[in-house]
């Protein structure tokens, strides 16, 4: 039996999946990691700990399924993004902790760069906005903090990675500094027109370049494991951020197919083929994928709150002990009455980018109760995703005879009554694939399809199976009242 290992390092934790010859699981292990708050606004992990995690789990499903390493055809990593590590070269210790993708401390350096006039230079070449989000300012923040780092990074002492760097450089013993080009698009310092990093951006954060990884295509030869850490070497042959694998394992290959993962928060990926779209609605452009040296673009949408809206359900209000009795509960509400939440707990993503806007509750009656609530909880869900549909569907669409299609993953993509619920307020198909792995799958498909013993792009589409589609049962008329109402709500929360 051959297999391929697919590393997901995620932002609470880390697991190593086992897919055998025909892509399917083989088995799983997965270990959490500790969660840093050094003060408000400020998350970091310890990179020890990824690194310790990493191969804890990877030694852990090899061992449950009695696999050796001359077994496993190679290595595929999916990862956090925009999470930052810098390590110095010769003992691979980072620096400082990882400062991750959630973090907002360096939001003061955005907003120096706004206002010096950068914003839409930086847009153009990267795709993205000025905001702490990213890697570039969480880079200089490092440089800028520990004692004697930019002394030690002009000298080249020192290297900077996102996650699968750090863990592709300790794998490989330190004989590859290398990311994949959609990681290397969430940086801020990667132009996505030109495939190389920016020097004048990093001139502009003052980033050595010699810190830099080399920039590889999603399915390469990015080195080889050094045989302690294994039993074996083994070639890592596929990278890719955690959101573009997701779209790569919904086989999102054509123009015009979108994911959408609904985790804690929610990502979409709409693919936009073998051009970069420049947003009108503030949604992201990046890199969807890149084989044989050519990227394929996308634009992207981030929510906030989606799964965390049924976790305040649970743990705010106490009106449900388990996520899955949300869809129950919903089914029981009141249908004359509108409630109405917009989950801003922690401000509102794309298309608004209000990071200061907190949530708010419209609609409430006497007889307004937790079966209100649920439902009001799961639909908000829907109405978001609605706002990234509608503005992704704008800045692509250049005439009516663009189609979308929509697949969904994440955990709550298993909720009947919230993906019907996304399909009447979208107006539109949702499927939901029978392989809910699909961030795992994308990067194990890539380093299978470059180790030949997965099939090629059009092979591999092939094989994506529907579990269930669920087509609109909403009129027009009352769907686009009921959204319209959700607009009004999410101006009153910006506006206080």
């Amino acid at each position: 039996m051959t297999y391929i290992l697919a590393i997901d390092q995620g932002t609470t934790s880390t697991r190593a999946i086992l897919f055998d010859a025909g892509m399917q699981v083989a088995g799983t292990a997965q270990q959490e990691f500790t969660q840093h708050y050094p003060q408000a606004g400020w998350v970091e992990h310890d990179p020890e700990e990824i690194w310790e995690t990493t191969v804890a789990v990877c030694r852990k499903v090899m061992a449950d399924l009695d696999v050796s390493a001359k077994e496993i055809a190679g290595i595929g990593i999916t990862n956090q993004r925009e999470t930052t590590v810098v390590w110095d070269k010769s003992s691979g210790k980072a620096i400082h902790n990882a400062i991750v993708w959630q973090d907002r401390r360096t939001a003061a350096i955005c907003e120096e760069l706004r206002a010096a006039g950068h914003a839409d230079m930086v847009a153009d070449r990267t795709g993205l906005l000025l905001d702490p989000y990213f890697s570039g300012t969480k880079v200089k923040w490092i440089l800028d903090t520990v004692p004697g780092a930019r002394d030690r990074a002009s000298a080249g002492d020192l290297l900077f990675g996102t996650v699968d760097s750090f863990l592709i450089w300790r794998l490989t013993g330190g004989a590859s500094h290398v990311t994949d080009a959609t990681n290397a698009a969430r940086t801020l310092m990667y132009d996505i027109r030109k495939g190389r990093w920016s020097r004048t951006i990093s001139d502009l954060l003052d980033v050595p370049q010699q810190m830099l990884p080399e920039v590889k295509d999603s399915a390469a030869d990015f080195g080889t494991t050094d045989p302690g850490i294994l039993g074996g070497a083994v070639p890592i042959l596929g990278v890719a951020g955690d959101q573009q694998a997701a779209t790569i394992g919904q086989a999102c290959f054509q123009p015009g197919m979108m994911k959408s993962t609904y985790g804690t928060g929610c990502f979409a990926l709409l693919n936009t083929g073998d051009q970069p779209v420049v947003s009108k609605n503030r949604m992201l452009t990046t890199i969807a994928y890149q084989l044989d040296g050519k990227p394929t673009y996308a634009l992207e949408g981030s929510i906030f709150i989606a799964g965390a809206a049924v976790q305040w359900l649970r743990d705010g209000l106490g009106i449900i002990e388990q996520a899955a009795e949300s869809g129950e509960l919903a089914l029981r509400a009141d249908p004359g009455q509108d409630v109405i939440l917009v989950p801003a707990f922690t401000g509102l993503g794309a298309p608004y980018w209000e990071p200061e806007c907190r949530g708010g509750m419209f609609g409430l009656t006497r007889n307004s109760g937790p079966a209100e609530f649920a439902r009001a909880a799961l639909q908000s869900v829907a109405y978001q995703t609605r706002d990234l549909y509608e503005a992704m569907r704008s800045d692509w669409e250049d005439d009516s005879h663009h189609t979308v299609t929509l697949r969904v993953d994440g955990g709550m993509s298993a909720s009947d009554w919230t993906m019907q619920s996304l399909s009447d307020l979208l107006g539109a198909a949702v499927d939901r694939p029978v392989m809910q792995e699909t961030t795992a799958l994308g990067a194990a498909w890539l380093a299978g399809m470059r180790a030949g013993i997965y099939p090629d792009q059009t092979g591999f589409a092939d094989t994506w199976k529907l579990d269930r589609q669920f087509a609109p049962l909403m009129q027009p008329a009352a769907r686009e009242a009921a959204y319209a109402r959700w607009q009004r709500a999410v101006q009153a929360v910006i506006g206080v």
